[in-house]
């Protein structure tokens, strides 16, 4: 039995004709870009071309199903290519490693198409190929998710609004205050941990912090702002100390305890908020030491199933651990480069820890 058996009922033979025989651009081979070449490859076109500049990552193979662990590092349009081929042999796909914007993807060349794909994750890429496919005067199928919302829209010169005829929302931010002082969802916690303070103990010695805080700074916050300055002050002294046997003990004492004291003396602060309470590393240490009802795993904790949470023990282990693994990576790349820092990479399990 053909393949496209049930497409040809389906549709009818003189629209699947017209599959067949359609151009499809493909911009984007990450989640949607994944699933889209799918679905033309079972829908029976035959004539497409895809690009994408990215590579393979292993936070991609849970949901981008066209790559495997040995095509990490592999261009993505490349091996979504070589992958779409299974599902149908009968294709022509040409991938492009590359950036859209590159000249060579002219407005000539968007004329060569039917019909134009989005699978793009930035809104600079979104407007380009917007403004292309409106002067080529190619119809153009606009998509994105965010969690769990997803969207797609069909754009035709003449016909519907483009992508730039309503203004886009502006990327979610949080105030400093708000993540280092008052946090009260989880992704404030994150975004303290990732943007702030790894950059802190990893990263560059920057002045960008400080001017984030001057930014930020109103008559309301101005004591908060100057006591947060003189945090920043006190974790770079501690840095100092990285490579010492009790760093990893410096730091969570600055962050767990001597801050969290330090907030609970802003008492109006917590007239309506319920206050932080402040971590003791000798009583965690007893709670370690006399053998935590979770810590079975303490020589492997990387066993641990992501859906289970962890004890305070638990998170007290690990995030030791991971501050000693991470000051012995950025100590060994300073042996030959005085100027080397970490940046967060969600491919990396020690970040990951942190």
């Amino acid at each position: 039995m053909s393949r496209n058996l049930h497409s040809q009922n389906v549709l009818g033979q003189s629209l699947f004709q017209k599959i067949n025989e359609c151009r499809v651009l493909i911009i984007g081979a990450g989640g949607i870009g994944c699933e889209l070449l799918k679905n033309v490859a079972m829908s029976g076109f035959l004539q497409i071309e895809l690009v994408d500049l990215d590579t393979v990552e292993l936070s991609n193979l849970n949901r981008q199903f066209l790559f495997q662990n040995q095509h990490i590092k592999k261009s993505k349009a490349k091996v979504a290519r070589e992958s779409a081929l299974n599902f149908n042999p009968d294709m022509n796909i040409i991938a492009h490693h590359a950036n859209i914007k590159d000249n060579q993807f002219n407005v000539e060349w968007f004329k060569r198409f039917d019909i134009v794909m989005n699978a793009l994750d930035n809104l600079e890429a979104r407007r380009h190929v917007n403004m292309m496919c409106l002067v080529a005067d190619v119809p153009l199928i606009e998509s994105g998710t965010e969690g769990y919302l997803g969207q797609v829209t069909v754009i035709k010169k003449g016909i519907s609004e483009c992508y730039d005829c309503q203004p886009k929302p502006l990327k979610r931010t949080f105030p400093v205050c708000t993540i280092r002082s008052t946090p009260s969802q989880p992704i404030h916690c994150i975004e303290w941990a990732k943007s702030y303070l790894f950059s802190q103990l990893f990263g560059l010695p920057e002045d960008e912090d400080d001017e984030r805080l001057e930014s930020e700074m109103t008559d309301d916050n101005a004591n908060e702002i100057d006591n947060l300055r003189r945090e920043t002050q006190a974790l770079k002294q501690i840095r100092a100390a990285m490579g010492t046997l009790d760093y990893p003990q410096r730091v969570f004492r600055k962050v767990f305890t001597d801050d969290i004291i330090r907030l609970l003396r802003m008492e109006d602060m917590w007239r309506n908020r319920k206050p932080p309470v402040p971590l003791i590393y000798e009583d965690i240490v007893n709670l370690v030491t006399e053998g935590d009802s979770d810590l079975n795993y303490i020589e492997d904790y990387n066993m641990l199933k992501d859906q289970r949470i962890w004890s305070l023990a638990e998170n007290f282990v690990v995030f030791l651990d991971s501050v000693r693994r991470l000051s012995n990576t950025l100590l060994k790349k300073q042996n030959s480069n005085p100027n080397a820092s970490l940046l967060f990479d969600k491919d990396d399990q020690d970040a990951l820890d942190f």
